[in-house]
């Protein structure tokens, strides 16, 4: 099992952050696993705490055979950032676990005052289906097998997703304090 990511953060991830930070964090998750949901609030904390040291990517993995509504959740997160409010998405996504079928999705998008046509037309047409399958991909080539996996600066992390074991993982014990 690979500890290194195989695929460095590039242009065509979504990064939250400047692409430039010192510090990368990057989260193959899926929006209907409850340890994602967790880890959701853990790595705001994070945010928060480093601020514009450190970047988030977010790769999709949805493990569908367990969370039958992970792989549509991430054609709703990909959707809304072909409208530019993935991260807005992303956000009520795990801040509302329990409306992931369609209803729910298409109030999401109402909510983020998307064109809500546009919207269902891209997920009936699967539009970001290959996307979303590259990511998992990328992510099993990594050895990502369960979520949420981080990787920090490149390395996995494979202990608690804790704000706390995060923050040490990705500034590697420095004094992180601004």
């Amino acid at each position: 099992m690979s500890t290194r990511l195989r695929r460095p953060p590039g242009a065509e991830d979504h990064l939250q952050g400047r692409r430039d930070a010192p510090l990368i964090l990057v989260e193959y998750g899926d929006y209907q696993c409850p340890y994602c949901g967790q880890a959701y609030g853990q790595v705001k904390r994070l945010q928060e705490l480093l601020g514009d040291r450190m970047a988030l990517v977010f790769r999709n993995f949805p493990l569908t055979q367990a969370h039958p509504q992970a792989f549509q959740a991430a054609e709703a997160a990909e959707a809304a950032g072909a409208q530019g409010r993935y991260w807005e998405m992303h956000d009520l996504l795990f801040e509302h676990q329990d409306a992931l079928g369609l209803s729910g999705l298409l109030s999401h998008a109402k909510r983020l005052a998307l064109d809500v046509d546009r919207f269902s037309e891209d997920l009936e047409s699967h539009r970001f289906a290959e996307r979303i399958q590259r990511d998992f991909m990328d992510g099993a080539r990594s050895g990502v097998n369960g979520t949420p996996t981080f990787f920090a600066n490149g390395h996995r992390h494979d202990g608690a997703f804790s704000t706390e074991a995060l923050l040490e993982a990705v500034t590697g014990g420095l004094n992180a304090s601004r």
